[in-house]
Order: structure tokens, then C-alpha cells, then sequence
């Protein structure tokens, strides 16, 4: 099932970097409590792919290797966060009600097997600051461009993309077939045992990152379709002579 996500994926990110020049990369964040420190803004895909776990930080990919091969050897399994963060993304994609733009993130992520959680921007943490706090406040930069200081609303502001990095989290659980003996019921109605054999993942975090890619490069191609197509139709309806040109795309 994953490769036809990924497959399809790597034509909506050649789309997308050659329409509107975005660029899309996940990594690692947490395992179990071990949690990267990670610049959204600035990791490489060099850096993913460094390591075994698609972990940027270093000193924490080792920390979770250990940990992963200590569950691994008690035949156990552990869960993990999931980073994303597309960069170069136009303002202007997505939609206020209806087709919001971290909604269609949300349901296409979560559409990802073993996934039990979804966070854009500041997520969750948010609850934990004043409307002070939190807000995003608006500058203009050097060349005049509009941005946000902190960028706590992960780049979508009331459900349209605002021109920043989008970030999103996705929460993994532990993997359910496990090598410990456990309770379980049969089809016949029969209270029994369980205990599963075979090779398993102890860890399914690093192997979820490129789906993760693979969910917000579609959603995202969907919505620059979506936009060009309405405004195609609108300029048609006026009869300009001249389409728009893509969001992002310096003609």
C-alpha cells in the first residue's frame, strides 16, 4: 500500500519544486523519550539519511538506536514522532472552511497505518501560552516580503498556507505484533494466548518518514491545482487576457 504513496509522491514533489520551488523534508523526532533537537529551517537531507533512525541530530540518533535495540532484545516495541517541514510553500493555498489547508494535512497523514496523533506549528505546546504569547506577529523583511516572527502557526493561518515553513508532527505508536506473551480472544469467542513470531520493527518511526514526505507533497500539489484552476476560471469569467501565474512562480 505505502508505494503507491511514494511513488505518486515523487511526481507531486517534482511538480512542486518546479512550479513553485518547494522543498519537502521529515525526519525523525522523538523515540519514545528521546527527543531531537532539530532547525526545521535548515535540515538536509544529508543529514537525515545520516543514520540509521532518519534522525538530523546526531548525538540524539544514537540515543535512540540504543534504545530501540534494548526494546528490541526483550522482543518489545516503541513509538515516535514524525517531523515534516515543506519549505518555499506559496501563500495563498488552501481554503478558510471547507478545504482547509492543515485539515487536508491532517486526514491524509493520519490515513498513514499506526499513526495516533497530528500537530501543525506549535501544536499542542500552544495550550500552554497566552494569546500573547503565541501570536505570530507580522514584519516586513529586507526585500519586502510579508513574514511572521515566530512562526508558531507552522505556516497556515485559518487554513490557508501564509507564505512560511510548513511544519507538522505525526505521533506513531508502538508496533503491535510483539515477541511478549499477551491475552487475546479468538474468533470463536475462546480466551487465549498470544505470542508473535517472525521479524517485526521494534520501531516504525524512521520507516514512516518518507510516507510522511510522500501524504503532505500530495495534499500540497492537490491544493496548487486547486488554486490554479481557480484562477483560471476566474480570469476566464473576466476575460483577462493573461492567467495568473502560479503561486510562488516568478514569471
Amino acid at each position: 500500500e505505502t508505494i503507491g504513496r511514494v511513488a505518486a509522491a515523487a511526481i507531486a514533489k517534482k511538480i512542486l519544486k518546479v512550479v513553485s520551488g518547494v522543498e519537502i523534508i521529515a525526519y525523525v523526532k522523538s523515540v519514545k523519550d528521546v527527543v531531537a533537537t532539530v532547525d526545521p529551517s535548515k535540515v538536509t537531507l544529508d543529514e537525515v539519511e545520516s543514520n540509521i533512525v532518519r534522525c538530523p541530530d546526531a548525538a540524539a540518533a544514537e540515543r535512540m538506536i540504543a534504545v530501540i535495540d534494548e526494546v528490541r532484545t526483550r522482543g518489545n516495541s516503541i513509538g515516535g514522532t514524525v517531523e515534516c517541514v515543506a519549505r518555499g510553500v506559496p501563500p495563498g493555498l488552501g481554503s478558510p472552511v471547507f478545504d482547509k489547508l492543515e485539515a487536508d494535512l491532517a486526514k491524509a497523514c493520519m490515513s498513514l497505518p499506526a499513526t495516533k496523533g497530528f500537530e501543525v506549528g506549535s501544536g499542542f505546546a500552544g495550550t500552554l501560552l497566552t494569546g500573547e504569547e503565541h501570536n505570530d506577529e507580522f514584519y516586513l523583511d529586507e526585500s519586502g516580503k510579508l513574514r511572521t516572527v515566530s512562526n508558531r502557526s507552522g505556516g497556515i493561518q485559518g487554513g490557508i498556507s501564509n507564505g512560511e515553513d510548513i511544519v507538522v508532527r505525526l505521533a506513531f505508536k508502538p508496533t503491535s505484533t510483539i515477541g511478549i506473551e499477551q491475552n487475546t480472544v479468538t474468533a470463536d469467542g475462546h480466551e487465549t494466548t498470544l505470542r508473535a513470531k517472525g521479524r517485526h520493527d521494534p520501531c516504525v518511526t524512521p520507516r514512516a518518514v518518507p510516507m510522511v514526505e510522500a501524504m503532505v507533497a500530495l495534499t500540497l500539489v492537490d491544493h496548487l491545482m486547486q488554486h490554479h484552476a481557480q484562477c483560471h476560471l476566474l480570469n476566464n469569467l473576466t476575460y483577462q487576457t493573461s492567467p495568473r501565474p502560479y503561486p510562488g512562480r516568478k514569471e
